[in-house]
Parts: structure tokens; C-alpha cells; sequence
């Protein structure tokens, strides 16, 4: 019979049919798509600035309480350090 090319043809047409349901679905769900080269491709809808913004802001703010609690950590290592003598000191010139 003929019909030996109907089997590449099917294996190469379901290879095809599942990638192309794999990528829809990623899609659906909002999952980051790649590309030919296995390079992420980032979608870029109307509220994307704004939340590149939002994001941006968090960060800074983050950062900020970051160095903040650094200084804390720092002034407590300091503290727990310290000898006593110079402890009292310094708290004495506080006063």
C-alpha cells in the first residue's frame, strides 16, 4: 500500500498540534513565553508601565528599609561589642 508517508506526516503534524497547545496554554496562563532561540519573551499589555512603576517605587522603598535595618544591626553589634566602660560613656555623653 501507499500509505507508508502518513506516519512521518502524522508524528510531524502532532509535534506541531502539541506545541502550538503547550504554547496556549502558557499563554492563558500567563506564563512567559519563549522564542525560537529559548529566549524569554516578555508580553507587553496597557499596565505595564505602571506596574514597572509600582515595582520600581517598592524597590526603592525596600532598599531604603534595607539600609536602614543595616544602621540598626550595626549600632547593635556595636552595643553588644562594646565594652561596658565606654558603653556608659557614651550614653552618659548622650545625656
Amino acid at each position: 500500500m501507499q500509505w507508508s508517508w502518513l506516519v512521518p506526516v502524522l508524528i510531524v503534524a502532532s509535534i506541531g498540534i502539541s506545541s502550538a497547545f503547550k504554547m496556549w496554554i502558557k499563554a492563558k496562563h500567563g506564563y512567559p513565553l519563549e522564542d525560537e532561540d529559548g529566549h524569554t519573551v516578555h508580553r507587553i499589555g496597557p499596565d505595564t508601565d505602571r506596574k514597572i512603576a509600582l515595582l520600581s517605587t517598592e524597590n526603592e522603598r525596600l532598599t531604603g528599609q534595607v539600609s536602614r535595618l543595616e544602621e540598626r544591626i550595626a549600632v547593635l553589634e556595636r552595643i553588644a561589642t562594646d565594652p561596658a566602660e565606654r558603653l556608659g560613656r557614651d550614653i552618659d555623653a548622650l545625656r
